[in-house]
């Protein structure tokens, strides 16, 4: 330490050296004084934040701000109320109930109305007229000359084909039959006598317990009138009506018992239950022959066949009744007088010998011993 000290004679001590300081690893304690200075920094930056802050300026702005949340909700409730009033005021669920039940009742109105009975119609409507009844003379005229041209047309192609095709024919268009049968009956109103009348009174005086079948019935008119009387009858034919007629094809196989010649030199068959066969016009189709055939397998010994066929048809009569013979019947009589349509014949069956399959095709072959009902053309 010098003894005086003069201003700017101040001479520097001598530098001291600096080492490696020494750092204490003893954990010390911060002293009071740098806790009252931490804690007055943290005074002064809270009083300054509060100092920022105006309380006033803060209420306002929450004012604001609720004005503002309640505006938007006010807003929002608005829209929904529009959007509520667009909507249909019933709830989707009762109204999707009340169109299933709309709908429900409707089908059930429509279902009722359809299952109504036909007399529940309007009494105003009246009976349906027939169409025919509006038509002049001039035109029933016309009508019936095209239901006659029809008729005979068909008539003709019957004759012209086997029995196989006009089965199948039938078969598949029922009302062709139908339609032949109401032209049938059309044109023998013409004739002075039915031939299916003539049988009918003729088989009146028969026993009851008489079996007729009926090969080409048409309408079973025979089997209509006889049974009143109690004569049983069988009719057949190419289509069934479900009561008197059965369906079959009588130049092929009539569902009826009995058998052919057996290998002895003649044989009348067996197993036949039919006393009476008849044919009235109705050896049709160019097989027909099988249909006589047919005739005398189920007719019992001695049982009669009656034919009534159109007169036009035969060019040689007695090639006509040969054949029937050489086919196991005897003529016992014939009148081309009762009528010039038609010519009636009586045959019985009688025994024959037995005849190889040659044989008998050549018999079934001579079906042009009959001439076809043609259709004239005009």
């Amino acid at each position: 330490m010098s003894l005086f000290e003069v201003a700017g004679w101040a001479v520097k001590a001598a530098p001291i050296r600096e080492g490696p300081q020494q750092v204490s690893k003893k954990r010390k304690r911060p002293s009071s004084h740098s806790q009252l200075e931490v804690v007055e920094v943290n005074v002064e930056k809270l009083m300054a934040k509060m100092g920022n802050s105006n309380p006033a300026e803060s209420s306002i702005q929450k004012l604001e701000r609720k004005k503002r949340q309640k505006t938007n909700r006010q807003k929002q409730v608005k829209g929904s109320e529009e959007e509520i009033k667009d909507r249909p005021t019933t709830p989707p669920r009762k109204a999707i109930k009340r169109k299933i039940e709309t709908k429900t009742k409707t089908k059930q109105t429509v279902d009722s109305a359809s299952v109504l009975p036909l007399k529940s119609k309007p009494t105003s409507e009246g009976p349906q007229e027939n169409p025919n009844a509006k038509m002049t003379a001039l035109q029933k005229s016309m009508k019936n000359s095209l239901d006659g041209a029809r008729f005979r047309l068909l008539n003709e192609n019957l004759y012209k084909t086997d029995s196989y095709q006009a089965h199948e024919l039938m078969r598949n268009d029922p009302k062709v039959f139908e339609e032949y049968h109401n032209g049938f009956r059309h044109q023998v109103v013409s004739w002075p006598i039915n031939p299916v009348e003539h049988f009918a009174s003729m088989f009146a005086s028969y026993s009851q317990k008489t079996l007729i079948a009926d090969l080409g019935c048409g309408d079973a008119a025979l089997a209509k009138n006889l049974s009143s009387k109690g004569i049983s009858v069988i009719s057949f034919d190419l289509v069934s009506d479900n009561e008197y007629v059965v369906d079959a094809d009588i130049c092929d196989k009539i569902p009826l018992p009995g058998s052919e010649e057996s290998g002895k030199p003649k044989s009348a068959g067996a197993g036949q239950v039919v006393d009476v066969v008849v044919c009235a016009l109705s050896l049709m189709g160019v097989n027909w022959p099988n249909c006589i055939r047919e005739a005398w397998r189920i007719l019992k010994p001695g049982g009669e066949l009656h034919i009534a066929e159109v007169t036009s048809r035969f060019t040689d009569i007695e090639q006509f009744q040969n054949l029937l013979g050489s086919i196991g019947f005897r003529l016992k009589s014939k009148n081309d007088k009762i009528s010039s349509h038609f010519i009636l014949f009586e045959f019985a069956k009688i025994p024959r010998a037995s005849k190889t399959q040659k044989e008998w095709s050549g018999l079934l072959s001579k079906g042009s011993i009959l001439k076809p009902c043609e259709y004239k053309r005009r």
